[in-house]
């Protein structure tokens, strides 16, 4: 047969669980906090993908008249060769 549960066996039971109950509080709260910062540094990482988009496509817009003046220098010359050789 087995005996009976001694009257200090449930508070025994009651302080393992509380203890039980702090340690999984405490880690979740650890874990709460490195997915926080996991979150900021993904908002930081997306806020400087957007700046550098923003500086690539003021380069690129600051960039397209060269082509254009290299073309419109080009034909210059070319009018201008065509018309001395049209003198003469």
């Amino acid at each position: 047969m087995t005996t009976p549960p001694s009257p200090t066996e449930p508070l025994a039971v009651a302080l393992e669980l509380e203890k039980l109950r702090g340690s999984m509080e405490a880690g979740f709260a650890r874990v709460d906090g490195s997915l926080a910062l996991l979150v900021q540094r993904g908002d930081q990482t997306d806020k400087q993908l957007a700046d550098h988009e923003t500086r690539l496509d003021a380069l690129e817009r600051g960039r397209w008249p060269l082509p254009s003046i290299a073309a419109l220098t080009g034909l210059a010359a070319l009018g201008i060769t065509l018309y001395e050789l049209a003198a003469r």
